[in-house]
């Protein structure tokens, strides 16, 4: 495995940086950032808190607006957040800003031609986690959380696959994804146009059926202009009520889509966080 290092910034005694790979997932070159906190340097494996960002957004959003070094400085936690869609001149891509190039929508496509490269789920899930635990001192101890687009993608990875996660949360998910606008046109174009088979990237519909269950945050502000018609944390909610899911769902008087958003709650999210990741739950 060959990875190529961009950048590398000091950043409360640990080290921020960003590296380039071939994904053999994907079919192109990928970017990914890295935080790795001061424990990491001194010989201690230290567990791992994935994070996957919003429409538009790349690997460096989070780590540049939402501030979380600090607490995953003192925590001991290292943060990976990949892009979120595969990239390069060869890749599809649309006008859109909701679909195609920054808009992977963790899923991975059936439909041409998204298919050659749109394999996010499959790269988040397989590809990249390897990659890490293969270059980096981190353990198998995985946290998994995200924003908007990147909310839903946690949320749905962490309950297909939550044997490989100890925990996950959300800021502003798009909770239902095959019953909104967002949502739809995504799904359209990368799974086709059966909505029967839109239910398997749900978190809605995942979280009613799940049978095992996860520590699962979620926080949502009340001044969103996305949450009714986007967002609808009522349908995850109302979900984890039937099938008595442990979700924490906060809603935040007065916060918006933002990273002001984000950076307000990020280090109470790595705080929840590490109670699973340095426990066997």
């Amino acid at each position: 495995m060959t990875i190529d290092n961009l950048s590398t910034n000091k950043s409360h005694g640990g080290w921020q940086k960003q590296y380039r790979h071939r994904s053999s997932v994907l079919q192109c070159d990928m970017r990914f950032s890295i935080y790795l906190p001061p424990q990491a340097s001194k010989g201690t494996r230290v567990p791992v808190l994935y994070w996957l960002s919003g429409l538009t957004c790349s690997d460096e959003n989070f780590m540049q607006k939402a501030g979380a070094q600090a607490m995953a400085a003192k925590l001991g936690i290292a943060i990976v957040a990949p892009d979120t869609s595969p990239r390069g001149d060869g890749v599809a891509d649309d006008n859109g800003y909701d679909l195609g190039q920054g808009a992977g929508f963790y899923v991975n496509a059936t439909q041409a031609p998204w298919r050659e490269h749109y394999q996010m789920y499959d790269y988040v899930v397989d590809e990249l986690p390897k990659l890490i635990e293969a270059c980096f001192p981190v353990t198998d101890k995985r946290a998994i959380a995200g924003h908007s687009m990147g909310g839903h993608g946690a949320l749905v990875i962490a309950l297909k696959n939550s044997h490989a996660y100890q925990s996950v949360s959300a800021f502003s998910p798009i909770c239902h994804p095959m019953n909104c606008p967002w949502g739809k046109k995504a799904f359209s174009a990368y799974l086709g146009r059966d909505p029967s088979l839109w239910s398997a990237y749900d978190a809605s519909v995942l979280m009613a059926a799940a049978s095992h269950k996860l520590p699962t945050l979620v926080d949502q502000g009340d001044a969103d202009n996305f949450m009714l018609e986007q967002l609808m944390p009522e349908a995850l909610q109302a979900a984890a009520a039937a099938n008595d899911y442990p979700l924490q769902l906060n809603i935040c008087e007065g916060y918006d889509h933002s990273y002001y958003f984000v950076a307000s709650f990020i280090a109470e999210h790595l705080r929840f966080h590490a109670q699973y990741l340095f426990t066997d739950i």
